[in-house]
């Protein structure tokens, strides 16, 4: 069972995923405000965190920012409003999942397992020391350090970012449907659509600035990341 911090100005949100947690074996640990769960989290091990995003002193994403700077704990956002740029914006910054003001407590609870499920299997691509390069080191990739250059400037992504585009590099010039991404990404239990893959392809391409490209969209499909230059 999991230690689950639940971070919302209203008493009436934690009272209620509490009721459920707490039902489903779980403990909880509750906070009125992105600076309290800040403050929590420095004190605590928790195995996930249910924040929202508009709340006083600090703000979901300011918190989760804030959090991402010490901790990789699993983080599923909610919010009132779905927004896509509210969704970019946590995806960016390492959100592992976004719930949708008003929200079935039940599939709330889904969401947890779901998301503890991938978080126990990471890192999921490769666990043996692996690099792999284009352009003569243009873009190098090592996957087993995690760690991502652009032109000798290491750029930073959010795990997903990470796992997307190793996972595209070790399957190059191969036609990805969105259903396998999904599957062997996210993971066959994956609780979301295919306009999560879509918004962290949106992420990874921004990331990759001029090798942004290399990721074809095929129409109807899926993804195809070329490894050579188009032309």
């Amino acid at each position: 069972m999991y230690n689950i911090l639940v971070v919302d100005d209203e008493v009436r949100i934690r009272s209620i995923v509490r009721k459920y947690a707490e039902f489903e074996g779980h403990t909880v640990v509750e906070a009125a405000d992105g600076m309290s769960a800040l403050s929590l989290c420095r004190t605590n091990d928790f195995d996930i965190i249910i924040m929202d995003i508009m709340m006083p002193e600090l703000d979901g994403f300011s918190a989760c920012r804030e959090i991402r700077k010490f901790s990789q704990v699993p983080i599923i956002m909610l919010s009132a409003r779905a927004d896509e740029y509210d969704k970019i914006n946590g995806f960016s910054i390492g959100v592992d999942d976004y719930v949708v003001k008003p929200f079935s407590p039940k599939e709330l609870m889904m969401r947890v397992e779901a998301v503890m499920k991938r978080a126990s299997r990471v890192p999921k691509v490769s666990e043996e020391h692996n690099i792999i390069e284009l352009d003569d080191g243009g873009l190098r990739a090592d996957i087993s350090a995690r760690i991502v250059y652009i032109d000798g400037e290491r750029v930073e992504m959010s795990p997903k970012e990470y796992e997307l585009l190793f996972y595209m590099l070790k399957n190059h010039d191969i036609a990805l449907s969105r259903e396998k991404l999904i599957c062997d990404v996210w993971g066959y239990d994956f609780y979301g659509d295919a306009r999560t893959l879509d918004t962290h392809v949106k992420l990874l391409r921004k990331s990759l600035g001029r090798y942004a490209d290399r990721i074809v969209t095929l129409r109807g499909i899926g993804y195809r990341f070329e490894k050579n230059e188009k032309g």
